[in-house]
Order: C-alpha cells, then structure tokens, then sequence
C-alpha cells in the first residue's frame, strides 16, 4: 500500500466516526488560551513572592484581582503547578 492510499483509507475510515461532542470541541478551544493565561500567571508568581503567597493563600481572589476569570481549567493547572515544587 502506497502512502497516498494509507491517508485516503485513514480519512475514509475517519470519516465513519461519529461527530465529537459539542463539549469537547468548545474545551479544545479553549486549550490555547488557557496554556497563555497559565503561562503569564505563572510568570507573575515566578517574579513576584507577594503574589505567590497570595496565589497559594487564595487562588481564585488572587486571580480575579488580576483580571482573569477563575475557570476551572486554569485553576486545576495552577494548582498543580504552584504545588509541584
């Protein structure tokens, strides 16, 4: 089998599944802005002790201080990342 014909079998075969849920595109979406706001966040605490502390002490009133809404995501991954050290 040519390389050509295993990608037409692979699209033929990918188009015999069934559509993703609504859900999962919409959090997929969100993937890339989720990675920057943590990115920044991270950053931020990185430079700042004081916002650190605070970020530890109170994590979703540090982040809404700073402007970002405290979305599950982001707040799931910051705290595993402040608490990775």
């Amino acid at each position: 089998m040519s390389e050509v014909d295993g990608t037409e079998r692979i699209a033929q075969l990918l188009r015999l599944l069934p559509a993703p849920p609504a859900a999962l595109v919409a959090a997929a979406k969100e993937i890339p802005q989720t990675r920057a706001e943590v990115d920044q966040i991270v950053s931020w605490a990185l430079a700042d002790a004081a916002f650190r502390a605070r970020l530890i002490a109170d994590l979703e009133g540090a982040l809404a201080a700073k402007g970002f809404e405290p979305r599950p995501a982001v707040v799931a991954e910051l705290r595993h990342r402040l608490h990775a050290d």
